[in-house]
């Protein structure tokens, strides 16, 4: 069966405007790169910082499993729109929320709002990728996401100065939210249009049944895993390089993470048009093996110019890795399960980004090196490559 939306193009206006959607939700979550500092600041003791800091992901870990079988295209909009209020909310309640009970409450609900409406927002955003477009469109996808970490840290930086606390600019950034609100508002006719030429069997909520053969199927269950291993590696070196490169003496981790991130978006805007023109398997076996030796690489001291070399390197293969994973999973799942799908790939990283420092904390307390830590990452990502050794070749090409 082939879906609808592969005779319309990619830049539609509702493309856009979920990912701008997108845009906005991840702006919400980036602007707490400084709640550690900001606990500490309010009083709150040692101890309870890093549980109060890892709630709100642990929440959004256990309740996306809970959101994805019960979310839909029909309802996505709404949920989308009641979640954006919601957010307002739980942005400017940073600002009253000063005790441990009341933060605990708090992060558990933003992390509930940020999986509905991340959630029901990439139901909507997948039934405007047309099939032949995937690759494109998930790099594009991609780079929505990525957008609010390489403004927001910064801008916030910049303002901080003249506000209170940070609290005040976690309720700021709720500005996004009220953005998002009026331009869903402007497009909900199109939408509504638009998501009303699709085929019936693309609207309906699939059955338990269907979501439970469909992980069974090997293409979607090894893309799937294949993700979730290099999200294990991606948030190793997320939590772990800083330790690692003041251990080793070697270049700024603040530098690195910049220059990755910019290599990241330069491949995804640069070279997306190209994903869906060429065979995917081997050029995402060929990137995670450059990948595993750079990660190899990194524990061997390397000299500060090898260092931020390596950070390109990293931001290169993440670019050209994780949305080609996308679209290879997008390419193989029935048009119906897509958005379940998709969302999928959002749940394994949620279990990498809370597992990943209890398993590298908990071998680092037991003596282990921060190296150990990075060749257990390339052993992620060599695990991976075996798996999508698996799928057959006429599963890379979109």
């Amino acid at each position: 069966m082939t879906a609808p939306t592969a005779s319309r193009p990619l830049w539609s206006f509702e493309f856009v405007a979920m990912c701008l959607v997108i845009t906005a939700a991840f702006g919400n979550v980036s602007v707490f790169y400084s709640f550690y500092h900001y606990l500490g600041a309010i009083g709150i003791p040692l101890e309870w910082r890093g549980f109060l800091v890892g709630l709100e992901p642990m929440a959004a870990f256990f309740l996306r499993l809970i959101v994805l079988p019960w979310l839909h295209v029909r309802n996505a909009f709404a949920v989308v729109m009641v979640s954006l209020f919601m957010l307002i909310a739980a942005s400017w309640s940073y600002q009253t929320a000063t005790t441990i009970p009341s933060l605990i409450v708090l992060r558990i609900f933003h992390g509930a709002v940020f999986v509905l409406l991340t959630s029901a927002a990439i139901a909507l955003v997948v039934s405007f990728i047309p099939a032949e477009r995937s690759g494109q469109g998930f790099s594009v996808l991609s780079i929505a996401t990525m957008i609010p970490y390489a403004i927001i840290p910064p801008l916030s930086e910049a303002v901080l100065p003249y506000l209170h606390s940070e609290a005040e600019v976690y309720a700021a950034v709720s500005v996004f939210s009220v953005l998002a609100i009026f331009l869903l508002a402007a497009v909900r006719r199109r939408v509504g249009t638009t998501l009303g030429g699709l085929d019936g069997e693309l609207l309906r909520r699939p059955s338990m049944w269907e979501i439970r053969e469909n992980l069974g199927q090997q293409p979607v269950l090894v893309l799937l895993v294949t993700i979730l291993l290099t999200y294990l590696a991606h948030a190793t070196v997320f939590y772990f390089l800083k330790d690692l490169s003041l251990q080793l003496h070697t270049g700024e981790v603040g530098i690195f993470f910049g220059v990755s991130m910019a290599a990241m978006i330069a491949v995804r805007a640069l070279a997306a048009s190209r994903f869906d023109r060429v065979s995917k398997l081997p050029i995402l076996r060929r990137a995670m093996g450059v990948l595993i030796l750079f990660l190899s690489l990194l524990p061997l001291n390397p000299l500060p110019a090898l260092y931020y070399l390596l950070a390109a390197g990293y931001g290169l293969c993440m670019g050209v890795i994780l949305p080609l994973l996308n679209a290879l999973l997008f390419t193989v799942s029935p048009p119906p399960l897509r958005g379940l799908n998709t969302n999928m790939t959002v749940f394994t990283m949620d279990v990498a980004y809370f597992l990943v420092p209890y398993l590298g904390g908990t071998i680092i307390a037991f003596g282990g090196p921060f190296s150990f830590l990075f060749y257990l990452a390339a052993g992620f990502l060599i695990l991976a490559v075996t798996l999508i050794s698996t799928l057959a070749p006429g599963n890379g090409k979109a």
